[in-house]
Parts: C-alpha cells; structure tokens; sequence
C-alpha cells in the first residue's frame, strides 16, 4: 500500500514538471541518485565517470520527461536510460569493467554470526565473487545485479532490458549456475 501511495506522489510530481514545475526535478534526483549511481558502479571503477554517466542519465531523464507516461513505473523508465548510457559509456571508453560487491545484499544469510575463522574468509569470498561477477557477460550480469543489488523484480528488470519476463528469469538462473561454476574452479 505505501508503495502505491508514493508511486501516486510521483507519478503527480512528474506531470507537475511535465506542466512546467521543472524545479520539482531535484526531488526526482535526490529519490534516485544514489541508487543510479550504485547502479553505475557495478560497471565502471573510475569514480570520474561514475559521476559523468550519472550525470548524462538525469540530463536525459529532464530532457525527456515530457515523453514520459506517468500510467508507467519511474524507476523503470529511468533504470533504462542509465543502462544505455552505461552501455554508451563502456564503449566509449572500452575499460574492463569492475563489479563491487557486497556479500551480505547478494547471499541472502548472515556472515555476522559465524566464527571468527569464517569471518576471516569474508573478504577473500567478496573477492571470489567479484571476479567470477566480471567474468559474467553483460547479458547475465546485469540482471543479477539489478535484482540482487537494486532489489528490481523481474518486471521491472524486463522494462529496464526490454526483454520478456521469462528470460529475465532464464538469465538469473543461468547466471547463478555460471558463478557456481566459476567458484568451484577457484
């Protein structure tokens, strides 16, 4: 219920600023910055671009929120242009990219109670997971980020990639058994 009720308050404060109340925008980026910019940092190391491509996502979200349909999800339709613009970005600058990762928002268990010993471990698992996420193609990291990392569901992962729910799915399962496999070759 409270999710309706705060999609209702901005699918208002979008035809707001789509009337003309452009100063309405900020609140727009003050809900979404640090999770487009979370988001961004799972694809590029460099803090520098990072903040470029951030950037360039809201400047195109203002340009185009005339076009936007309020009757859609915001998060979505924004989520999509930072996808393209993090595309854009990775062939531009053809960098290796490198996945962060935190343990405790991707395994769905707590680290926090184990002995010492495999506390110890955490970071070295951290490490593992980050490189076996590297050696991911795009089509499979992505959606196990947006969903693991952004909390989307397979929806809105769908609206972001413009592909079927079913490979969203698909994906995410194909992707977890790769990263098992990667992990038993470490």
């Amino acid at each position: 219920m409270e999710e309706d009720v705060s999609q209702k308050k901005e699918a208002e404060i979008i035809r707001l600023i789509q009337s003309g109340e452009i100063e309405l925008f900020g609140v727009l980026i003050n809900t979404y910055e640090s999770k487009i910019r979370r988001y961004a940092r799972k694809f590029l190391a460099d803090s520098e671009d990072i903040r470029d491509v951030v950037q360039d996502v809201f400047i195109k979200a203002y340009v185009n929120i005339k076009d936007f349909d309020t009757k859609r999800k915001f998060s979505s339709w924004l989520y999509r242009i930072a996808h393209n613009e993090l595309i854009n970005a990775l062939k531009k600058r053809k960098k290796k990219t490198l996945p962060l990762f935190d343990l405790d928002v991707f395994l769905p268990f707590s680290l926090h109670d184990r002995t010492l010993e495999r506390n110890i471990d955490r970071q070295g698992m951290s490490q593992v997971i980050d490189k076996c996420l590297d050696k991911l193609t795009p089509k499979y990291r992505e959606p196990i980020i947006l969903y693991y990392f952004e909390n989307l569901g397979y929806q809105e992962i769908a609206d972001v990639l413009e592909i079927p729910v079913s490979t969203v799915g698909i994906r995410i399962k194909r992707a977890k058994e790769k990263m098992k496999k990667l992990i038993k070759k470490i």
